[in-house]
């Protein structure tokens, strides 16, 4: 009898204390639907580990407190496989269930499913380089994205004065990739360039492209324009090599050098390519300390997916402290005032934001030459002067300044 007095003593006592430490510190709760299976997985789950690893630290470092109450971040990761009904489902969930100030998502075609929901009583935060989106005036999305129109202009640019006058195009279906080769395909041909076939192809299901290539490669194209998820890029290279091209390649901002050149191993195979940077490679102090953490806390490399969407969750925590308000509209007003966080302590760099959505960032480009990369090539195309620019330039935490270039988006 007095053995069950003291157990019941006791569980009064640890529910005590778990109400107590329950009751001292909510949950500010954080959604996320993105690819978590199928052929966009490893792009998807990178996205979510950025997420993840800044809420980490910021629970590590004592969460947050409004207005004398304590609050932790919670992330709830659900799958969308990316499909957009599932993932506006997803969203109504972690909205409406878990009380979600914020979802992160990490498509174009989702994203825009997702700005469907009624009502703008939770933030978007959208990884996404297509900024035709925030041109649409939803007062809750957010992207630390650069442009992709840059994108393609700087890579029109590259492939031109590689000497290269012919292009097939074997890019992923979609809302991403139709933009991308509307976009490539007037930047190309206001250069003198001629597009000698367009042969899109299913990056999220298929993993036999030897069709569209075949057809790209009788057009006897100087380079392919490809890309989608990084994985099934690697698989088009691979076959377009394997079929006897001996061309470049230019790929889309979505798949990343790194981690092709990483699956790849024979970097002959990628000679002309024309990419992305690899933030790894960018000259900024707080970029080796994250690479070191995050292979260690994930067992992958550091990317563009898991730094700007851990940047992105800086970001909006530094907005909740300063709102000191859960009222998500509030946080969103009070997001410039967040910025910027520069390469001093993040490893990419986020200057400022405009009234869309858009958090100013530079973007990195590489080529392979000689089968190694080439030196990241930083741009900032948002500033609008050279003034600006300068301005802008001189805010960099980079250690090598002299890098830095302005390219106007035209």
């Amino acid at each position: 009898m007095k053995k069950w007095k003291w157990f019941l003593c006791s569980m009064f006592v640890f529910s005590l204390i778990a109400w107590s430490a329950a009751a001292s510190a909510e949950d500010i709760v954080i959604g996320y639907t993105g690819p978590l299976s199928g052929p966009g997985a490893e792009y998807g789950q990178d996205c979510a580990n950025g997420i993840d690893m800044a809420v980490k630290e910021l629970n590590a470092a004592g969460g947050v407190t409004i207005q004398g109450k304590k609050y932790t971040y919670n992330l709830i990761k659900l799958d969308d496989r990316s499909d957009p009904t599932l993932a506006k489902n997803n969203a109504l969930r972690l909205v409406n269930q878990n009380k979600a100030i914020a979802v992160f998502n990490p498509m174009i075609t989702t994203t825009a499913s997702i700005m469907g929901i009624p009502g703008y009583n939770f933030l978007i935060m959208a990884y996404t380089s297509i900024h035709t989106i925030l041109d649409k005036g939803h007062p809750m999305i957010v992207t630390a994205v650069p442009n992709f129109v840059t994108y393609a202009q700087l890579m029109a640019d590259q492939a031109w004065a590689k000497g290269y006058r012919n292009c097939a195009m074997v890019v992923t279906m979609g809302g991403y990739g139709d933009a991308w080769r509307k976009i490539f395909s007037l930047h190309w041909a206001g250069k003198g360039g001629r597009v000698v076939g367009d042969f899109p192809a299913n990056y999220y299901t298929e993993t036999d492209f030897s069709t569209q290539l075949a057809a790209a490669l009788a057009k006897k194209p100087d380079f392919l324009l490809i890309g989608g998820p990084s994985a099934p890029t690697v698989l088009v290279i691979e076959q377009a090599r394997a079929m006897g091209f001996k061309g470049g390649f230019v790929v889309i901002d979505q798949a990343k050098p790194d981690y092709i050149a990483k699956v790849i191993k024979n970097m002959n195979m990628l000679e002309g390519m024309i990419s992305t940077g690899a933030l790894k490679d960018l000259p900024l102090p707080a970029v080796p300390a994250f690479a070191a953490k995050y292979k260690a806390a994930y067992k992958r490399d550091m990317n563009a997916e898991c730094v700007l969407n851990y940047n992105m969750m800086k970001v909006l925590a530094r907005s909740i402290n300063i709102s000191q308000s859960l009222d998500a509209k509030v946080v969103r007003y009070n997001m410039p005032k967040a910025l910027p966080t520069l390469g001093d302590t993040v490893p990419n760099e986020l200057f400022a934001m405009n009234d869309n959505g858009f958090m100013y960032c530079g973007l990195i480009m590489q080529q392979v030459k000689n089968g190694k990369f080439t030196k990241v090539d930083y741009v900032l195309a948002f500033p609008k002067t050279r003034a600006e620019f300068e301005r802008y330039k001189k805010m960099s935490k980079s250690t090598e300044p002299e890098m830095i270039r302005w390219v106007p988006i035209n």
